[in-house]
């Protein structure tokens, strides 16, 4: 068992409604945005908990240098590869809150592109003592990439969905995102660091920026959300405009291109 496991931190902060309102205001939502006193929506609490570190502390890619709390496998990329959620009990605007974070498992895997470490965190999101929402995050590290190695063939989204909704973005919405979470990732905002270090075509939009497009879908469809979970399957570039889709209890973010980006269950 590797010696990070079970390594843990806690983060306490005040829901603050002007970060809410300022989310609904990002995101496009119709309506008033929600106000003290009212649930935060799901997934809402990625605009919290914020744990900033000086510029030292931090890796080449802008976020947390690994070594730290993240053990250093000796793989310099970083990706957020799916997570899963179950909630509890509605979180309150305007209310203090505490998350614990636990690291829960490393392993390192050979995969086709070459060697991979998985990392699951998990997040409890507690206020007035009451569990309220309980998150793995499940992160990938790997190799930088190899240029002259063709690129991964993604999967063939699904094509029979019975709700659809299309959603485009900019550089201007990526950074805007990426600061009201406090995320550093370079890949979200430096396009020449994106393509020229990590491979991408442009800045990569980002995974729970996606999730979160889907939990908003399967609320308005399904109501309060008890659990999801979700898994990346193909980085999607800021100039791209993509499919959110559900059946049932299935969703999935289909490309431009009819690739699989994102798939997801709601229950």
């Amino acid at each position: 068992m590797h010696e990070a496991i079970g390594r843990s931190h806690t983060l306490d902060c005040t829901l603050d409604p002007a970060r809410a309102a300022a989310l609904h205001v990002i995101l496009g939502l119709n309506g008033p945005a929600p106000a003290e006193g009212d649930p935060l929506p799901p997934f809402w609490h990625q605009i919290y908990f914020w744990d900033p570190l000086p510029a030292e502390k931090l890796g080449r890619d802008g976020h947390i240098k690994i070594g730290g709390f993240i053990p250093d496998l000796g793989l310099p990329r970083r990706m957020w590869a799916g997570g899963r959620l179950e909630f509890h009990a509605p979180l309150r605007i305007g209310t203090p809150a505490e998350k614990r974070i636990t690291i829960e498992s490393v392993a390192l895997k050979d995969g086709r592109s070459g060697p991979l470490a998985f990392i699951t965190v998990r997040h409890e999101v507690y206020q007035n003592g009451k569990l309220c929402l309980k998150e793995h995050q499940d992160l990938v590290y790997r190799e930088d990439p190899d240029t002259g190695a063709p690129k991964p063939i993604p999967p063939v989204a699904r094509t029979d969905e019975d709700t659809r909704e299309n959603h485009s973005f900019n550089s201007t919405l990526l950074f805007r995102y990426s600061a009201l979470t406090l995320n550093g990732h370079r890949i979200h905002y430096d396009e020449t660091y994106s393509r020229e270090v990590e491979g991408y075509d442009g800045l990569v939009v980002h995974g729970p920026l996606l999730a979160q497009l889907l939990m908003h879908m399967a609320e308005r469809e399904l109501g309060s959300l008890k659990t999801f979970s979700f898994r990346a399957t193909a980085p999607v570039m800021h100039f791209e405009t993509v499919t959110c889709c559900k059946k049932g209890a299935d969703m999935w973010v289909r490309g431009p291109d009819g690739r699989q980006c994102m798939q997801a269950t709601a229950s």
